[in-house]
């Protein structure tokens, strides 16, 4: 069955219609338990109030949606399919002569292209999103409504002194050297009060952190009410470890496609790990086709007769249980590439092969039977 065939655009539009009205209902849900939980966080806060609860709902959205898409598309496939056999259109045609895989082709089409524009469209603002949700929780945690964390385009970084002083740490670019010694560029040293007032800005061209401290060159020291001292070099003590930058780096979530492959090469240049930030990607990538496999299973328990004889209750059970599965073993298999056990390309792809081979294998079964 050709893609752009009444037919095909009949069978598009119904799986991209049931999955937006599935999407809109979990995320929903999704909303109203973020909610939930954020109220229980500001109670006892006199700082935050509605304004922080609706934030964090709508921030968090995209990360968890992100997590269920694939259970998302499962279901909406699984009603999709339920009733093409409960209106007997699946028997019609079938009938006429179109193969299960004349069938399934505009649909599958139809699910490839949303996990494609996923990817390419709505990824970039749910990124941002995230990074934004993250953001938002750690000004939370830290009491500073003005607080920043690590980004692809440099360092930021902020560290209590005392009570009454901040520091502020900004970096240009960094790279890890061997004996754990970070090297940098463009560094700016800021110590602030508890109102966000400069008390002193140390600028160096090039530094280093090592053993707490910042060993700079090219310096200049500015200072409210005094005059800008000029040195060659300046060492500054601190309590920040390359640990603790690197802490601070932004989740792999929180950049988008598009400028993952930038940040893998910053954060290889800069002699850091980018296992997660390639994960991340290739998961990306491997995204649309795992759309696909979630659809071939949902067929392979939708498209039967026993779902019109009443068995409903069996085929949704069947469903999510093959769903938890796949989640769980693809998370597994993730932890082992995370780790080192196998490469990242395998631990990314395999589970999305896995299914397709399997779920490809029973439909052969199914419509030579």
């Amino acid at each position: 069955m050709k893609f752009n065939s009444i037919l095909g655009r009949y069978l598009s539009k119904q799986i991209v219609v049931t999955f937006l009205m599935v999407l809109a209902a979990i995320a929903g849900v999704i909303m109203m338990f973020d909610a939930i939980e954020a109220l229980r966080r500001i109670s006892g806060r006199d700082d935050t109030g509605m304004n922080y609860v609706i934030k964090y709902a709508i921030t968090k959205l995209p990360e968890t949606i992100d997590k269920v898409l694939p259970f998302v598309m499962m279901v909406a496939a699984m009603i999709c399919f339920w009733r093409a056999s409960k209106h007997n259109e699946y028997v019609i045609i079938r009938a006429s002569g179109v193969s299960i895989w004349g069938f399934l082709y505009p649909v599958l089409a139809a699910v490839f292209v949303l996990g494609a524009l996923n990817i390419a469209l709505i990824n970039p603002i749910s990124s941002k999103m995230y990074e934004m949700h993250a953001t938002l929780k750690y000004r939370f945690i830290t009491r500073d409504p003005s607080a920043m964390l690590f980004s692809s385009k440099g360092l930021w970084i902020r560290e209590a002194l005392n009570k009454d002083q901040v520091l502020v740490v900004k970096a240009k670019s960094l790279k890890q050297e061997k004996d754990e010694t970070l090297s940098m560029q463009d560094i700016s040293i800021i110590e602030m009060d508890r109102n966000s007032q400069i008390t002193q800005r140390i600028e160096g061209l090039v530094g280093a952190l090592k053993n707490k401290t910042f060993k700079l060159r090219g310096v200049q020291i500015f200072k409210s009410g005094q005059k800008t001292l000029t040195l060659p070099t300046y060492e500054y003590k601190t309590t920040i470890t390359p640990q603790r930058i690197k802490e601070n780096f932004v989740d792999p979530d929180a950049i988008s496609f598009w400028e993952l492959p930038d940040t893998i090469k910053f954060y290889e240049s800069s002699g850091f790990s980018a296992a997660r930030h390639q994960m991340r990607y290739l998961s990306l990538w491997a995204s649309p086709f795992l759309l696909v496999a979630m659809v071939l299973v949902s067929a392979l328990f939708s498209l039967m007769p026993s779902v019109r004889q009443g068995g409903v209750v069996v085929m949704i059970t069947t469903g999510i249980v093959v769903g938890f599965v796949v989640y769980f073993s693809s998370q597994l298999i993730y932890a082992f590439g995370l780790n080192g056990y196998i490469p990242i390309w395998l631990a990314v792809w395999s589970p999305t092969i896995i299914v397709l081979l399997l779920s490809v294998t029973a439909m052969l079964i199914k419509e030579e039977g």
